[in-house]
């Protein structure tokens, strides 16, 4: 019995001591404070690290958390300034600075800090209507921490950062505000549409404008090659007059040759006598009363060979270089386009450069000395005779 008793003794003696040694060394954590009291009065706050306590003298009241911490509170009912009823969630960012005040400052700081956000809360947001609060974030969130970083102050909390998490207004509200979301979507659909029909009205006014000035270059390009082929097919055809000393009767006898193709076509149906049908008749009659046959070559009195510059009606035209008149063309044309660009009116027609086509003079005639010379030679020349036996054909006009 005594023998169990020492071990009793022992086994309680050994427990004594554990608690004693618990009690003496305690090891705090990093960014951990413990705030003793000694016989009920505040002693010191231990740090992180291994320290000795006084057993059964020393007492913990409080371990602190220095980290920086979040807290999220439950959505708050806020009137707005226009007297809409929104419902806020708030995140709070805070740290502990001072533990001791943290502890004897104030009971419960987390529940002080939901209390002081949420009346600050109302006090921001009911000077703003539902649209401003709903794009100031950024100017709640500095408000409310600023109130609630000069309140926390003196509990040794500062806030870090506010942040609204959630704001929901009414559904009648969100409802409206969706329908002006669409309508305003739909908006901006109707003003992209208008821009695209906008932008291709344009570009088809820009095609067509362009589309008829390359047309009018090329009809401009176009007639000034046809006038300068015609004004070169002029001289030809003149100089070839000239060499071939056509006579005043085969000229007569050609004439009367083109009066039946005057009066061809199923529309006509009066055919009037030109005055110089007579003449013409008178001339022939004369030749053949007085040779029995027409001559229609070897007469060199009737036709004049002009000598020199002075005596050709063409002397003084000259006639452009196709390329030339071309390239001019093109000139004029670019500068037609120009001009209807910047006074928006319809390109001009590029005229040719030189009246090169007007009609050819007609040849000088001499009096006929067996018969009146005839008057107002036609422009058309109808096919040349065939040549007598032994006589050069006239030549082709």
């Amino acid at each position: 019995m005594e023998s169990l008793a020492i071990l009793i003794f022992l086994a309680a003696l050994v427990v004594f001591a554990l608690v004693i040694l618990f009690k003496t060394v305690r090891i705090v954590p990093q960014q951990t404070t413990l705030i003793i009291e000694r016989l009920g009065r505040y002693s010191r706050t231990l740090e992180g690290g291994i320290h000795i306590l006084v057993p059964f003298v020393d007492k913990v009241r409080a371990s602190i958390d220095l980290r920086e911490q979040v807290v999220s509170f439950p959505p708050q009912p806020v009137i707005t300034s226009d007297n809409l009823v929104v419902n806020i969630d708030t995140v709070i960012y805070y740290t502990v600075i001072d533990s001791k005040s943290a502890v004897y400052e104030i009971a419960n700081f987390i529940q002080g800090i939901e209390q002081l956000t949420v009346t600050t809360l109302r006090n921001v947001i009911g000077s703003l209507d539902l649209e401003q609060t709903l794009t100031s974030r950024d100017q709640i969130n500095g408000q409310l921490r600023g109130a609630l970083d000069e309140a926390t102050g003196r509990w040794g909390i500062r806030v870090n950062r506010v942040e609204l998490k959630a704001i929901d207004p009414p559904m009648s509200i969100q409802e409206s505000m969706e329908k002006q979301m669409k309508a305003e979507r739909d908006r901006r659909a109707a003003i992209l549409n208008a821009e695209g029909t906008k932008q291709s009205a344009i570009l088809t006014a820009e095609g067509e404008k362009q589309s008829q000035i390359l047309r009018a270059e090329g009809s401009a390009q176009a007639r000034v090659l046809e006038a300068q082929g015609q004004a070169r097919a002029i001289q030809q055809v003149f100089d070839a007059i000239h060499r071939g000393k056509p006579t005043q009767k085969l000229l007569a006898y050609q004439y009367l040759q083109v009066l039946p193709q005057i009066a061809q076509g199923d529309s006509n149906k009066m055919w009037v006598i030109p005055s110089e049908l007579t003449d013409a008749l008178r001339g022939i009659g004369g030749a053949l009363g007085q040779s029995g046959t027409p001559d229609l070559g070897g007469d060199d009195d009737g036709w004049v060979e002009p000598e020199g510059p002075e005596d050709n009606a063409f002397a003084d035209t000259a006639l452009e270089d196709p390329a030339d008149a071309l390239r001019e063309a093109r000139g004029q044309a670019g500068q037609a386009s120009r001009e209807a660009s910047e006074h928006a009116t319809p390109a001009g027609r590029v005229q040719p450069k030189g009246d090169l086509a007007g009609p050819a003079p007609e040849p000088p005639q001499q009096p006929a000395p067996q018969a009146p010379e005839p008057q107002g030679m036609p422009d058309v020349t109808p096919p040349s005779p065939p040549a007598a036996p032994g006589e050069e054909p006239p030549p082709a006009r």
